[in-house]
């Protein structure tokens, strides 16, 4: 999955006393557009040596030796070989190692919250980095906001040797591509409770036996996914909730191909059905 990089560590530690030094990657983001460079050699990110001295920017995580930091500014300016690319589509990039990818990953989360929490939201003043733990604190009112991670769970529902697989109704770019059935938890809900929820409102199948396989973070959607089995309870007849699917169906294990790029979860839990019991 996207953050299996060993034999490197990633170190998600805090420390804002940490200053770039000239060779050190920074990660400037457009939305989920990544600032990339074009060519084929050398480092896919610019390096703080090439950004103005007043922008302004944050440690963000380490990567074994590598120490990425994020660029607040609106706007940098770099060597024109830079260009703005979405992330999603970087990550197919095979010039890029999985340690890279799982950076601009993280990196996306990041960028967002920082962007989303410049002002307070109780009285609306300037917030700035903490100096002791990662959060941005109004120079107001105190207010601290820390970093928000959203819990989702992503369903494999089985039904003796067939998997559902699902596909988008709504236009993401991914309507061919299989996924499976995928959402996020309600206030006061465990995630049990949301994957039957799920299951229930968007194929109308009642689900038993939940089990949980293993957890992945998505800075995509800021989230952190947490996979589960189950196995269909009673009657087997698909009804989709048209709005979130285009189509449902039941797979044999011998025809489940998974994604075409293997660093998602999804695409894990369905290449583990197919090769084993669950």
């Amino acid at each position: 999955m996207i953050q299996d990089i060993a034999p490197k560590k990633f170190h998600n530690e805090y420390h804002p006393e940490i200053r770039p030094e000239a060779g050190d990657p920074v990660l400037h983001f457009r939305g989920r557009d990544i600032l990339v460079s074009t060519k084929e050699e050398g480092d896919p990110w610019p390096v703080y040596a090439m950004l103005r001295p007043e922008v302004q920017v944050v440690y963000a995580f380490s990567i074994d030796s590598f120490r990425y930091f994020i660029a607040l500014d609106d706007e940098v300016d770099v060597p024109d070989w830079f260009e703005y690319r979405d992330v999603r589509k970087v990550r197919n990039e095979n010039r890029l190692e999985q340690f890279q990818v799982f950076a601009a990953f993280t990196g996306v989360h990041l960028a967002g919250w920082y962007r989303a929490n410049r002002f307070c939201g109780s009285c609306g003043g300037r917030t700035e980095p903490d100096t002791v733990e990662r959060a941005m604190r109004c120079k107001d009112c105190g207010r601290v906001i820390y970093p928000r991670i959203n819990p989702a769970v992503i369903v494999g529902v089985t039904n003796g040797d067939k998997l559902l697989l699902t596909y988008y109704a709504r236009n993401r770019g991914v309507q061919k591509i299989p996924a499976l059935i995928a959402g996020f938890t309600e206030i006061g809900e465990t995630f049990e409770e949301c994957v039957a929820r799920e299951v229930m409102e968007e194929v109308g199948l009642k689900v038993k036996n939940i089990r949980y396989y293993k957890s992945q973070p998505w800075g995509l959607a800021d989230d952190i996914l947490a996979g589960y089995y189950c196995d269909v309870d009673g009657d087997d007849t698909i009804h989709i909730d048209e709005n979130e699917l285009k189509k449902a169906e039941w797979v044999s294990r011998k025809d489940i191909t998974g994604q075409p790029n293997p660093g998602s979860m999804t695409h894990e839990m369905m290449i583990f059905f197919r090769d084993h019991k669950v």
